[in-house]
């Protein structure tokens, strides 16, 4: 890759480390308000499909907008591999991957919200429902909660994005393009949500791992801030 290509996968690189959590943030922060995401999921289906259909258009569209920040991940997991190039390329070439994996799979897991679940809170709310449709919409509802929401945004999604973090931690390191302590920072943060991706398994699949549950937030928190920080070093090489 020439010097030039480098200089503008770094700044597009820059530029999209900062605009992603910034989306993301935000419209996680819209759900919150709107929605009372993510405790609502913690409420019967019946409730929760007509706190959805209160919601209106507006809270389809934010959906739609937080499954697109998911996307994001996608182009800035390769725009980063170019700006690190003097790292392993063969670390860069999995950390990429990983990158679009976790964009994949996070996408995946968020886009029945503005699709699938429009439908099911229409189909709950019709006059005409018979208490078997009732319990057939509750039944769906749960089962893409379960399979898609945790087991492949959630689950896959913090495990894909923790190895991604990882390794682009580690190529950092191989590098004087950003400080090597932003990199062993991202090591560390992408660890921690790797761990957290198994809140829901083997003995914790009923209700969960407490600990993961608390741990999550914060650790995402400290990915957006990373996030953030290794744009502005890239920005500012």
């Amino acid at each position: 890759m020439t010097d030039h290509a480098t200089g503008t996968a770094t700044v597009l690189a820059g530029v999209l480390l900062i605009a992603l959590p910034v989306a993301f943030n935000a419209t996680f922060a819209g759900l919150a308000r709107l929605f009372d995401y993510p405790d609502v999921l913690r409420r019967p289906t019946e409730e929760i499909l007509a706190k959805f259909r209160a919601g209106g258009s507006a809270l389809v569209l934010l959906w739609w907008a937080f499954a697109m920040t998911a996307v994001l991940l996608a182009p800035l997991a390769v725009l980063l591999a170019a700006s690190l190039a003097g790292a392993d390329p063969l670390l860069l070439g999995v950390g990429a991957v990983a990158g679009v994996l976790a964009a994949l799979v996070q996408f995946l897991g968020l886009i029945r919200w503005p699709f699938l679940v429009p439908y099911l809170a229409r189909a709950v709310a019709d006059p005409q429902a018979t208490p078997a449709r009732k319990d057939a919409v509750d039944t769906v509802f749960q089962s893409f909660n379960r399979f898609l929401g945790v087991a492949v945004g959630e689950h896959l999604g913090y495990l894909f994005t923790g190895a991604w973090t990882t390794l682009v931690g580690a190529a950092i390191l191989q590098t004087d393009v950003v400080p090597g302590w932003v990199g062993s920072i991202g090591i560390v943060i992408g660890a921690v949500l790797a761990a957290c991706s198994l809140e829901f398994v083997g003995p914790f699949e009923p209700g969960g791992w407490k600990v993961a549950a608390a741990v999550t937030p914060i650790a995402y928190i400290g990915w957006s801030l990373w996030l953030v920080g290794v744009g502005v070093a890239l920005l500012w090489a």
